[in-house]
């Protein structure tokens, strides 16, 4: 049987490095549908599913982030894999793609692959197996793990797929802190060049969505120097 191969769309003007990637990719197993603009790139992507997007940051028209924004706020889409790529290596670049919903980011110029790594280690995060449990519950928080799923007083809660791995990463040690290094080694899945404090964003990212009050989170604490731990019984005392 085949082996099945993975859909990436690339969104760049860059019709040079389009053409490397297309080859490179093309070799292993992964086939990359390109566009030029952003505009055109959500409308492919309402058409078609695609297991990765790969996002010039610096694009004609609507810029990556603009089109990163789009991306998770279309509920279709919201779980789309995204990996940034930009000119710029600025951490503030790289935090706002990060706050936006980019699973992962990479600066140009790269070797294809370490882009193959990155394209990789994000999609094996959305397909790892969860916990032997089928559920997760820490007071009005949820996690189904076999519907890939998170809900809050049984409501689904809107998470891209870094932030879905990221709380399932902390469930599956609840009760116990996890250092940034940790938390980077089980979400990379790959050990390659990284800033820890993405994990910040990340973190700040998903309390804003599951915590009833950020600034005094309930479920995912900070323990100072250390790291994050994710609450057994829903912040009680």
């Amino acid at each position: 049987m085949p082996a099945v191969r993975i859909t990436a769309l690339l969104i760049d003007d860059d019709v040079r490095l389009a053409a490397l990637l297309k080859e490179y990719l093309g070799k292993q197993e992964i086939d990359v549908q390109h566009v030029e603009d952003g505009e055109r790139g959500l409308s492919v992507l309402r058409r078609s599913a695609f297991d990765v997007v790969l996002l010039d940051l610096m694009l004609p028209g609507l810029d990556g982030l603009e089109v990163c924004r789009r991306i998770r706020a279309t509920p279709d889409l919201a779980q789309t894999a995204v990996l940034m790529l930009t000119a710029k290596g600025d951490d503030v670049d790289r935090i706002v793609g990060l706050e936006l919903g980019a699973d992962d980011y990479l600066p140009k110029p790269f070797n294809p692959r370490e882009l193959l790594a990155r394209i990789r280690a994000v999609l094996r995060r959305g397909a790892a197996p969860q916990s032997s449990r089928p559920r997760f519950k820490s007071g009005a928080l949820e996690i189904d793990y076999d519907a890939r799923s998170a809900f809050l007083d049984g409501k689904p809660i809107a998470l891209t797929s870094y932030e879905y791995q990221l709380l399932v990463t902390l469930a599956k040690a609840a009760g116990r802190v996890l250092s940034r290094e940790q938390l980077l080694d089980d979400l990379k899945g790959e050990e390659y060049e990284s800033f820890d404090r993405s994990i910040d964003v990340h973190v700040s990212k998903l309390r804003g969505k599951i915590e009833p009050n950020p600034r005094e989170p309930r479920y995912i604490k900070t323990v100072r120097g250390v790291g994050y731990v994710l609450s057994r019984d829903g912040g009680s005392s």
